[in-house]
């Protein structure tokens, strides 16, 4: 069937949004009529919530969205992931029970991957699954975890058998976060935030039917979430932004975003903020230093580098091409701009970079850049890791050396946490 015309979809949405735009409904009601019409989630598949559309044009439902001020369907945090996830290897059972709290913003969600005992090595996870009178029994230890203090379900990666290699021992699993045995503490970081959490899983409970994919397939399916979340790590990542309008369904909107993006308020620093360089060199009255103007062309240009790099990503997943490494090229690239607009920063401030406080230098902004940029190096797989992706996948070169891929995990030697 031929896809809708750009035209034939800005009369659709806007004939829509003129009959049932209201700002002064609740913001769920809306969701929930948005979701019953397909508009909410375009891309989605028609028996799934969604029109079916491609990528490139739910940018321009969104667009249409724009001109009427008009909400859509949640989209902050790991729930889109979660989405992702689930139209890509879900059950039928999945994608009814959970596709519309997604994105009716009723459920929240995070991403139960990292581990104390295992850094980047993913698939050296030693979280237990084992199987139990009919049930998945959960024992182990999460961390980096992004605002598990108040998700309902997380995304969980855990081992299932210990006698296969171990990419092929992994499972895959939806867990709910508010049973009993499991425990989240929130994390101070060194910037300040606290946005990260680890997870304690003690003899948790798991049915069967909330096993994503295949026994043994977590790894491939947890690639599929990893390459969504890389897409959206390439420095373009668009953060919602509050609305200053009276009506309800803006207050609640605002609510939601005061509250779910408070674990992310920092992640513009962790950036490097390319885009305040020219105004902080200004500022500080080092503008004409000839050494300084040298250092910020380099790093302007890198991002603007950066960003083709992004933008070609994104029209090959809107031609509907499944996700690649040409997230990795992007994930990379953005810690490189990132580093290097730190140092930018810090050669402007000089010795003022390291204050915080009330007389710090732009209202505490540069130095929390200073301490939060390492973040973007490690979040989402570090810099080695995509290194990694990027030799072996596109430059087509030889893995490297491996003594973990070839024996059972449980004669792979480990590091021990406690």
């Amino acid at each position: 069937m031929t896809e809708m015309t750009e035209q034939q979809v800005r009369d659709e949405v806007r004939a829509f949004l003129s009959q049932n735009w209201d700002p002064n409904r609740s913001l769920i009601e809306w969701r929930n009529i948005l979701v019953d019409s397909g508009w909410g989630a375009a891309h989605y598949p028609k028996e799934w919530l969604g029109k079916g559309l491609s990528a490139a044009m739910s940018l321009v439902v969104d667009d249409v969205f724009r001109e009427f001020e008009a909400i859509g369907a949640a989209r902050m945090g790991i729930r889109t992931l979660a989405g992702a996830t689930i139209l890509n290897h879900g059950s039928d059972m999945h994608k009814r029970k959970f596709l519309r709290g997604i994105l009716t913003g009723e459920e929240t969600w995070c991403q139960l991957f990292s581990e104390p005992g295992s850094g980047s090595d993913l698939a050296g996870a030693a979280t237990r699954a084992d199987f139990k009178d009919g049930k998945w029994v959960i024992n182990g230890q999460k961390v980096w975890t992004t605002s598990a203090h108040h998700a309902h379900f997380g995304l969980l990666l855990a081992r299932t058998d210990w006698d296969a290699v171990k990419h092929k021992g992994l499972s895959y699993f939806i867990i709910d976060m508010h049973q009993p045995g499991v425990d989240v503490h929130q994390l101070k970081q060194m910037n300040g935030h606290a946005s990260f959490n680890q997870v304690f899983i003690t003899d948790a409970i798991i049915e069967p039917e909330f096993q994503v994919g295949e026994l043994g397939e977590g790894w491939k399916v947890a690639t599929t979430t990893l390459m969504h979340e890389r897409r959206g790590a390439d420095g373009a990542r668009r953060y919602e932004q509050k609305i200053n309008r009276p009506e309800r369904i803006y207050q609640e909107y605002n609510e939601e975003v005061d509250h779910l993006l408070a674990p992310y308020i920092w992640y513009p620093q962790r950036t490097g903020r390319v885009d305040l360089l020219i105004e902080h060199a200004k500022a500080a009255g080092r503008y004409g230093d000839p050494a300084v103007r040298q250092e910020i062309a380099k790093v302007l240009g890198m991002a603007k580098a950066a960003e083709w790099t992004a933008r070609r990503a994104r029209a090959a997943q809107s031609q509907g091409k499944p996700q690649g490494p040409e997230g990795s090229i992007g994930k990379l690239a953005a810690s490189h701009v990132a580093r290097a607009a730190n140092r930018v920063h810090t050669m402007i401030a000089g010795p003022n970079a390291m204050l915080t406080g009330d007389d710090s230098w732009m209202d505490g902004t540069i130095a929390e850049i200073l301490v939060s940029t390492p973040a973007i190096s490690i979040a989402g797989g570090t810099d080695e890791i995509q290194r990694n992706i990027i030799s072996e996948r596109i430059l087509q070169m030889p893995k490297e050396l491996r003594t973990d891929t070839d024996r059972p995990f449980r004669e792979v030697p480990r590091n021990q946490v406690g």
